[in-house]
């Protein structure tokens, strides 16, 4: 077979600049129940274009991108390709129209190899009855070739790195014939080696004519490989600029530019004892091909009385830090916890609960209730032993306690027997809250407290906050809304690739110096910590 492999993928060089629009969305909204993810947002992509997405965690990005490649049906507005008005109905229908979306989380399967997934569902046949794995393998060496990707095609692909995961999903969506890829968070689990390898591929794909929509948080990635930006804050259009027209402080000024809450807490003077001490951190965790560091060498207290913050972009170590320190991680543990000062060896979550620690896990839904339970077993759960009588539930008094937590923290029900889910979710974070509180901690962890809920809602979870913060609680509070953080906390830990690269007060704190913090070039840059 003749070899076609220094080729562009699908025609000569074009000039992105000069091409015209391949993708254009109008006044596009979306909500889910009463939260508005966006509200007449606009976007355009140009054959052979690179066009960076940018904004905040819950900035509407995604949501755009699931509408663009047809997990989402349900929208108000127009999407076009090349200016003919579209509605897809599924993935399949956006693929026949040359859209593929590469998710951050791949979509392979670990078991076949690289060519049983590239063309997984549309396998090569004979006599449209059996799979011609002759021709799948050719079909698939040549399409590596095209792209240079250096990958057998016969090889499992649980037996690949990350990073060549990546690139068979890249050849996947090329395999569609796609001329429209769509690319959310394709670096964050990829080494510098590895991104650079996906870039050159990136730029030769666009080269050969495929426009490319590239969701990504890192800055410094944006700006080397982008022809034009575009930055969504709280679901709504900012700007699309040329990437001449940029540097990153307007990128990041233009992300976080929201107006922030009215703080309603003045500054904490910390305590001359700590409650709680973390000293040298550390999280491996078991993959294919090795161990992968999460945590490196993490430190900090807290006191009582105190509400430290815990910022950081996707995959930055946040929640596998409060995880780590409650016990329920999995893989390897390092550092040391001091409760009190006294050096404490925290197992497993019983452990923490008996050192008086609580744990509210983002997920509430799935880690946090027991949803077909009503509300009193829930707020009863962690204590059903303690209060049992001779091993016999004592009902009365779980009623008691759930009575007492539903009138304290303004639970909105229609009784203590209404089943968790059937609440609102501002409702349902108070019940996991109780639950917890329960317990008597002297030590709170909060992991994206406010997650999925309205803005009322919130309100009352800060009030509840400060309130136990002046109770003498220490609290640590994980969160990816900047303005929250800025809001709740006395200081704030920013993390990035697993490493502490700030620790800033309530007065040095802006979102600007977070999102500079947070940016994984200041880690890979070997920028000192505050």
């Amino acid at each position: 077979m003749r070899d076609d492999s220094s080729k562009p993928l699908f025609s000569d060089d074009v000039s992105a600049a000069a091409q015209p629009a391949v993708l254009t969305a109008e006044s596009i909204s979306k909500t889910f129940g009463a939260i508005s993810a966006l509200k007449d947002v606009r976007f355009e992509l140009r054959l052979g274009e690179i066009h960076a997405l940018m904004g905040e965690n819950g900035a509407g990005k995604s949501t755009l991108m699931k509408i663009l490649s047809g997990v989402y049906q349900d929208y108000d507005g127009i999407v076009c390709i090349n200016d003919a008005p579209v509605r897809f109905t599924s993935v399949r229908d956006a693929e026949a129209a040359g859209i593929a979306i590469i998710h951050q989380e791949l979509n392979l399967v670990p078991d076949l190899s690289v060519a049983d997934n590239i063309f997984l569902g549309r396998e090569r046949l004979i006599a449209g009855l059996f799979v011609d794995r002759k021709a799948s393998l050719e079909a698939a060496r040549l399409l590596l070739r095209r792209l240079g990707i250096e990958l057998d095609p016969e090889r499992r692909v649980s037996s690949l790195r990350v990073g060549e995961q990546q690139l068979v999903e890249i050849a996947k969506a090329l395999s569609i014939e796609a001329r429209i890829l769509i690319m959310d968070e394709p670096t964050s689990a990829l080494s510098p080696g590895e991104c650079e390898r996906l870039f050159k591929i990136m730029r030769k794909l666009a080269a050969g004519g495929v426009g490319i929509v590239y969701i990504s948080h890192r800055i410094d990635e944006v700006m080397h490989l982008s022809d034009r930006v575009t930055v969504f804050r709280d679901g709504r259009h900012v700007w699309t600029k040329s990437i001449g027209e940029l540097d990153e402080d307007t990128v990041i000024a233009a992300m976080v530019g929201r107006n922030l809450l009215e703080a309603t807490r003045g500054d904490h003077r910390p305590g001359e004892f700590p409650v709680l001490s973390v000293d040298g951190l550390s999280l491996s965790v078991a993959e294919r091909h090795g161990w992968r560091n999460v945590l490196k060498g993490v430190s900090f207290e807290v006191s009582p009385g105190e509400i430290l913050g815990i910022g950081g972009l996707l995959g930055a170590g946040r929640t596998e830090i409060l995880e780590t320190i409650f016990g329920s991680s999995d893989g390897r543990r390092g550092g040391e916890i001091r409760i009190d000062g006294r050096l404490v060896d925290i197992r497993s979550p019983l452990d923490a609960r008996r050192l008086g620690m609580a744990l509210v896990t983002e997920d509430r839904k799935t880690q946090g209730l027991h949803l077909r339970d009503s509300i009193a077993d829930n707020v009863a759960l962690p204590l059903v032993g303690r209060i049992a009588r001779f091993g016999i539930r004592a009902f009365n008094a779980e009623a008691a306690l759930a009575r007492r937590a539903v009138e304290t923290l303004g639970v909105r029900c229609g009784g203590i027997k209404q089943l968790a889910a059937t609440l609102s979710g501002g409702n349902q974070q108070k019940v996991v809250i109780a639950k917890w509180l329960a317990t008597r901690p002297r030590i709170l962890l909060l992991d994206e407290p406010t997650r999925g809920i309205d803005v009322g809602a919130k309100r009352e979870i800060y009030d509840l906050i400060f309130k136990l913060a002046a109770e003498g609680l220490a609290i640590v509070v994980v969160s990816s809304e900047m303005p929250e953080l800025l809001h709740l906390a006395d200081r704030i830990l920013v993390m990035a690739e697993g490493r502490r690269t700030g620790l800033l007060t309530r007065a040095d704190a802006s979102e600007e110096r977070i999102m500079q913090l947070a940016a994984p070039r200041s880690a890979r840059h070997g920028r000192p910590a505050a």
